[in-house]
This record gives structure tokens, sequence and C-alpha cells, in this order.
């Protein structure tokens, strides 16, 4: 017996087909992770209720699952707008900690003695986040000006540009901002400047609303407004567009802002609702797991949110099944991976049929 791939005729789009699919290769990741188990007399199944049930029925699980998928959802929704329009970036790790240390920068100015000591708590946040958020526009902005003036590669330009952002934040948090300690981080922001809690009994912060009032403009933006339909047909065929009518350069000038916008804006929230100072190593990856977030979640809106809270829930729950079952972390890890590269094999089912067939004697 062996299979092939066949291209449907037409692709698959409806909803329960996807569900089905999705759900079928979570179940299918599960059953491959809980292989790892066994040589660590670990049970599965005590393993998996931890992980479900800590990150998705717990209220302060939940809550945390949440917060982590804040971030990444920013990130999705920037990577709708950029890739949409064929501006392909991978650099929201950068724009991601410029934005947490524009936010930070505003924080520490509104700290005793500071230029901002005197301004209403309220209004440092607004202006922390609006900051944050602008650095981060003019980072990618950067990167988009020099692909688009003069031919650069983004991709490229972009990765090396996520380690600058890295090594700035280290020289930073060590040197001119450190505060008097062991560890390389600045001084911890008063209480009153933290994002409040929107659930009590959790750590949902603020930002989370933030999040889901950007995805809502930015779902208004490309699907409802002339600007957002030049993005998407400047990303399908640039040469078609240009005939058109349409100022490509321009559409992705801006698309490049909104990205980086974004994921400024999601580090300046990660500062003033999760760590309250900025220190080494506080994305983390963020700004990738976001992309993935956006492929996972097929380009749309909706599909990146769930797919945020979904991998935001892989990861506290993870953390509460290490606990409960002893397993090394890079095991749980890799389970994680296991079920995220399961979901995205999935668009290859809805494009393609497996046909199994006999094998011919000779």
């Amino acid at each position: 017996m062996r299979f092939s791939l066949e291209k449907r005729d037409t692709p698959l789009v409806s909803g329960w087909s996807i569900v089905a699919m999705s759900v079928l290769a979570v179940l299918i990741g599960m059953a491959l992770g809980g292989i790892l188990f066994l040589p660590f007399e670990a049970s599965p199944w005590e393993g998996y209720q931890s992980l479900i049930g800590n990150a998705f029925f717990s209220k302060r699980g939940f809550g945390y699952t949440l917060v982590t998928a804040t971030p990444l959802m920013m990130v999705g929704f920037g990577t709708i707008v950029a890739w949409r329009c064929g501006f392909i970036f991978l650099g929201f790790e950068g724009c991601l900690l410029i934005g947490a240390m524009g936010g930070t920068m505003v924080g520490l100015g509104a700290l005793e003695g500071g230029i901002l000591s005197s301004t209403a708590p309220a209004l440092v946040i607004a202006i922390a986040l609006a900051w944050g958020a602008t650095l981060g526009a003019l980072w990618a902005g950067l990167v988009g000006e020099l692909k688009i003036r003069f031919g650069g590669n983004e991709v490229l330009i972009a990765l090396m540009m996520n380690f600058l952002a890295i090594y700035l934040v280290q020289y930073l948090v060590a040197g001119p901002w450190r505060v008097v300690g062991d560890m390389p981080q600045t001084e911890r922001l008063p209480k009153d400047l933290w994002l409040p809690y929107i659930v009590s009994g959790t750590r949902l912060h603020a930002g989370f609303l933030v999040a889901i009032a950007s995805g809502v403009v930015i779902w208004v933006v490309m699907a409802k407004s002339r600007a957002g339909f030049e993005m998407i047909a400047s990303g399908l065929n640039p040469r078609s567009a240009r005939y058109g009518g349409i100022q490509v350069a321009i559409r992705q000038r801006q698309a490049a802002l909104i990205a980086g916008g974004l994921a400024g804006l999601a580090g300046a929230i990660t500062i003033y609702g999760v760590h309250h100072r900025l220190l080494d190593g506080l994305s983390d990856g963020t700004g990738f797991v976001g992309i993935v977030t956006a492929l996972l979640g097929r380009m749309s809106i909706p599909g990146t949110a769930i797919a945020s809270v979904l991998y935001g829930g892989l990861s506290v729950g993870g953390d509460a099944m290490q606990r409960q079952t002893g397993l090394p972390s890079s095991i749980v890890l890799i389970v994680q991976a296991s079920i995220v590269l399961l979901l995205l094999a999935t668009e290859v089912l809805r494009t393609h049929r497996i046909v199994f067939s006999r094998k011919k004697k000779i």
C-alpha cells in the first residue's frame, strides 16, 4: 500500500472542513508527542490533561494564555498587512524590541526627577504606547525604504536589523539604563504606570483589548477600504497594479509602517502590561512566532487571533505539563512544535487529497 498527493479541482473552503482538519492535526500531534513520554515513564493522559486544563479551563491560566497571545496577535496582524502587500517582512522581532525600548524610555522619564515626573500616569502610558508604536513603525519603514528605493533584499535587511535591535537593548540594560543589581535590567516602573488588569484574579491587562481593537481596525482597512484593496492588489501583481494607477511603492511603504507600528506597540504593551521593566531576552522569539500564527490563521484576522490564543495556550499549558510530569523542557517544546507543524501541514490537505493505491506485483 502506498499513497500520493493529488491536487484537488477546487480547494476546500468549508469552515467545518478546515476545523475538522485542524482538530485532527492537533490530535495526531498529541499522539506523536505522547510517544516521547514513554521513556520517562510519564503519563501522556495526565500531561495533556494538565496542559489543556491549565491553559484553557483555569481562570488564572486562561488569563495568562490571553496575555501570552496579545503580542502574538499584534505581530500576526502586522504580518497580514505586510505580506499581503508583497512586503515579506521578517523584522518584527526588532520592531518589538525597539517599541519596548521606546516605551521604557518614556516610563523612565516619568520617574522622580524625570522630565515627565509631573505628568498624569494615564497620559504617560498613552505617550509610551504611542512612542513605542512610532519607533517600531520607523524601524520597519527603514527596511521598506531600503527595499523600495535601492532594491535591497527586505528579508536579509530585516534579519540583520533584528540583531541590531537585540544588541542595542542589551547595551542599554547592561549600561546606561541598568539598575543596581546582578541582572541586566532597568528600574521597575511604579504600579501606577502599569496597564490595569481587566479581570480580577488574573494577569490579563488592558493591552489585550488594544490587540483586539487593532485587529478590528486592520480588518476594516484591509477588507473595506480603498487603501486595503490597493495594498492587496500591489501584493498580488505589482505590475498590473501599476497599470491600474496604483502607487505600489507608496502602499508598500504604508504597509511597512503599519506592520512595524503594530509590533512596536506590542513591545510597549509587553513592558507596561507584563514585565514593567526592560530586560535582556524580553522578546524570546515573539516576533517570529507571530508570523507563524498568521500562517496558521491563513492570513485572516479571526484565524490569526484564534491561532495566537492556541499558541499562547500551548506555551502556558506546556509549562504546567512540565511541572506535572517532570519531563525535560526540550520534550515539552518538541510536543508543542509537533502540534504547530501538523497544523501548518493541513494547508496541504486543503489543496490536495491523499490517494491510496496498492503496489503492483511484478
